[in-house]
């Protein structure tokens, strides 16, 4: 039996996203037990609710480790929680495949032999933002966001990169919450007083569908464009239906929708078949960390930690949105980007994503070097 132990916030706000990793990874690891499994092995695996929380989510991974006898870890969505699960990965020596966290440092100045990222990060999603923008008018900018790694390091990913693409871009201010903030306005009141042309809102899991709400509220989206990565993705709309706002840039590794090609509507028929619904983004990373973990094993020819590792680094899995690899040196799995804007459709009761730009995933990965000078190598 291969057992892999998966942390993640299942509590909330954040479900959304973590509730597609989970059951695609459930979908996928079905048929690849019913087939057989890996090299004979069954894979079999158990699930802790983190609910946000480092203290507990680290907990439960020791737990999951020392008890449960894991052989592989995999989780979460809270960037901070990730780290501190890397850092448990490294010293027990045991394979950890971050499955939704967006912190580039998970396999930039953080990365080690242990940790994977089945997700695009920070790094990623900067680079392709700054692109997209760079191509519109803006020049004055505010940025907002979680007080937190992950909003800090989207923020930056987005604005150093966008400084580079395009120099006469300005940062008229900062606006930093809580997460969990309960009250947006003062914030939207405070942006908007100083009339940027953009604003880059820098918001996690959990207060991602919260903002778009309290944007559509007071008329935010209406007033100055604003990007929001995931703003686009199915996890972060469903939820608002018809009421949220619409023209909002964001970014996304997949819509169930795009793109159109044959691999993808069959994931999307099996994933509708098992679960009676549309799989968001979070989907494609469960399926994808499933086959990987097949594959590498597969490749090792037999299950052995250091062998699996060995087998992974450079591997490439087939996944809806196409071939995708591992790379060998950061451990980062390197994904397409797709950008669009927000907008209401006659075919479905919640927003999509319109005037889809792709981003091809060697576009926007961090070059080697600099995954050196930030791990001072």
């Amino acid at each position: 039996m291969i057992k892999v132990g998966i942390v993640d916030c299942y509590s909330g706000p954040p479900s959304t996203y973590t509730n597609d990793v989970r059951d695609a990874f459930k979908m996928v690891t079905d048929e690849i037990n019913a087939a057989g499994g890996v090299l004979g092995h069954q894979i079999q695996f158990v699930t802790r609710d983190s609910k946000f929380k480092v203290d507990l989510g680290l907990s439960a991974a020791k737990e999951l480790v020392l008890r449960e006898n894991v052989d592989i870890l995999m989780g979460t969505i809270n960037s901070a929680l990730a780290l501190a699960i890397s850092d448990l990965a490294k010293k027990e020596k045991i394979p950890f495949l971050a499955t939704f966290s967006k912190s580039a440092k998970i396999t930039g100045a953080s990365g080690h032999r242990y940790v994977f990222s089945i997700t695009e990060n920070t790094a990623l999603a900067g680079k392709a933002a700054a692109a997209g923008l760079a191509q519109r008018p803006f020049v004055k900018y505010w940025i907002a966001g979680d007080d937190y790694e992950y909003g800090h390091a989207i923020a930056d990913g987005v604005w150093e990169n966008l400084k580079i693409l395009k120099p006469e871009v300005e940062l008229l201010g900062q606006s930093w919450w809580k997460v969990g903030e309960p009250d947006f306005t003062p914030y939207i009141t405070a942006i908007l007083a100083a009339k940027p042309d953009a604003v880059i809102v820098a918001t996690g899991g959990r207060d991602c569908v919260p903002f778009l709400k309290a944007a559509k509220a007071t008329g935010f989206n209406e007033k100055v464009p604003f990007y929001m990565h995931t703003a686009t993705e199915l996890s972060t709309l469903k939820p608002l239906g018809l009421d949220a706002p619409e023209g909002v840039i964001g970014t996304s590794n997949y819509f169930f929708y795009h793109p159109d090609t044959t691999e993808n509507k069959a994931f999307v028929a099996a994933f509708q078949k098992t679960y009676e619904r549309y799989p968001a983004v979070g989907a494609v990373y469960g399926a994808m960390a499933a086959n990987f973990i097949k594959d590498a094993y597969e490749k090792a020819g037999e299950v052995d930690t250091e062998k699996f590792i060995d087998a992974l680094e450079g591997l490439t899995v087939q996944t809806p949105v196409g071939p995708v690899t591992m790379r060998a040196y950061d451990h980062q799995a390197m994904l397409p980007m797709f950008m669009g804007v927000t907008k209401k459709s006659p075919d479905h009761d919640f927003l999509i994503a319109t005037d889809i730009v792709t981003i091809p995933g060697d576009q926007v990965m961090p070059t080697i070097e600099e995954i050196k000078k930030a791990r001072g190598e």
